[in-house]
């Protein structure tokens, strides 16, 4: 029962590692304990984007009339819209089942224990302890919904993201704690489907990690089709002794309480690391994250960790990445350490959010002096075309060397777009090489040139 590398989880990024080892010649397991794909395939990135689709489906529809077409009698069936979403997770979790018995990857199911001596030992639903070793093992835990004091998630009134998604009945209100991309997707999914939904968010903006631009044209945006939003604002308590909830929210007016069917926790996420071992082999913690090093070395020789377990931004792309580094350098391949400033994050509501590098705060507080090129789709053709005519493309340069500092988008179809200001940021390309790029025309994407010239006072659309 000895391998190579064994992995602990299987999510993006427990997955990839352990097909990106087998390319590489190791004789690899994972370790699952629930079911193959992690959270991201089964309850996170991809069931989510089926409710999300579900969602704007339903909104294309309840306004075909602004495309000069009639439908009537128009109606959403939110059990089927429930039973599609898992549908396409346990599709993918199948996938992920072949992809590891085309690349002879051993699975095995049970909850892992890392032990001294590069040692695993895997108790199965039925009780059974095996113990297995490796010569290196890395941890791919990921994360679970983070659990507040005041926000005592019970599965039934007050709820996290995975019970959010399986619902038996749409509530009729909702308030959604936390305004990051778990929070505002849930917010503009239940909202479109006709809850009524007040978002409640800690800091001054919406999607705070954002660029304050886009935090406002999403608020503006969701105000619209809507949803309530409480920024500078906490929720204290939830009654929920009642038939629904009486959420204590602290403003900075004062206290407001809200009535609700479903309260959703969407305060962020915490590391699964309890019971995995990790005090008894001598792996190092801090703040409830495995430390490791640039390569995701742990302090113990032959243990490492990746993904959401660890100090990294908490997204599956990262994961993933993060798995194909780890296993080359154990390789002894050339790989250098991850550029986590060059990071894509998408924001998958409508509109969408994507963005990457140095927000316009963020670049003035590093010292640059820069210039910002904004670029709205108000004033796109494929946009206005296309009934999306919310939001732009907003674009930082370093004023002395013409290097992307950062990107930042919100519209329809952006999460499609920002990769080309990842590659751009990769390969150092400045903005006026951008600029004499020429796009094709008529496409959304036209405006991340036009968005380039207008920083360099050059554009024509405007």
């Amino acid at each position: 029962m000895n391998y190579d590398i064994i992995v602990i989880g299987s999510g993006p990024g427990g997955y990839v590692t352990a097909i990106r080892a087998s390319q590489l010649g190791f004789k690899t397991a994972v370790i699952e304990k629930e079911s193959l794909g992690g959270v991201c395939l089964n309850w996170g990135c991809i069931p989510t984007k089926a409710l999300l689709k579900s969602a704007q489906v339903y909104e294309y529809l309840t306004h075909a009339k602004d495309y000069g077409i009639s439908a009537d009698n128009i109606k959403a069936d939110f059990n089927a819209v429930i039973k599609r979403s898992r549908d396409v997770a346990e599709g993918m979790s199948k996938g992920v089942q072949f992809l590891m018995k085309k690349n002879k990857i051993d699975v095995i199911m049970g909850t892992a224990k890392v032990k001294a001596g590069k040692k695993i030992e895997v108790t199965t639903a039925d009780g059974k302890l095996t113990t297995y070793t490796a010569n290196h093992i890395i941890i791919a835990t990921g994360a679970r919904s983070r659990q507040l004091p005041n926000l005592p998630q019970d599965g039934k009134k007050i709820l996290g993201y995975r019970d959010a998604m399986v619902l038996p009945k749409q509530p009729k209100q909702l308030v959604v704690v936390g305004s990051g991309a778990i929070g505002v997707e849930f917010a503009y999914f239940y909202a479109t489907m006709g809850t009524k939904v007040t978002i409640v968010e800690f800091m001054p903006n919406i999607v705070p990690v954002e660029d304050e631009d886009v935090s406002k044209q999403l608020e503006k945006s969701f105000k619209k089709v809507g949803i309530d939003i409480m920024t500078e604002a906490s929720v204290e308590s939830v009654d929920t002794k009642g038939e629904g909830c009486k959420v204590l929210v602290k403003t900075k007016t004062g206290n407001v309480t809200l009535e609700a069917d479903i309260v959703l926790s969407a305060v962020g996420i915490e590391a699964n690391i309890q019971n995995l071992g990790l005090e008894e082999a001598g792996i190092k913690t801090d703040k409830g994250k495995i430390i490791t090093d640039a390569f995701y070395a742990t302090n113990v020789a032959g243990y490492y960790a990746i993904g959401d377990c660890t100090a990294g931004q908490a997204l599956a792309h990262v994961a993933s990445a993060e798995g194909i580094t780890c296993v080359e350098k154990i390789k002894g391949l050339h790989t250098e350490a991850m550029d986590y400033n060059n990071i894509p994050g998408c924001t998958y509501c409508q509109p969408e959010i994507a963005s990457v590098g140095y927000t316009e705060k963020k670049a003035k507080e590093a010292g640059y002096e820069i210039k910002v090129g904004k670029f709205p789709f108000s004033a796109s053709g494929k946009a206005k075309a296309a009934g999306a005519s919310d939001g732009f493309i907003k674009l930082i340069f370093d004023a002395k060397y013409g290097e992307l500092l950062g990107a930042h988008m919100i519209g329809a179809n952006v999460t499609e777009m920002i990769a080309e200001a990842v590659a751009l940021r990769k390969l150092e390309t400045t903005g006026h090489e951008l600029i004499k790029t020429v796009h094709p025309h008529p496409t959304m994407s036209e405006a991340i040139m036009e968005a380039a010239a207008a920083a360099y006072g050059e554009v024509i659309h405007l």
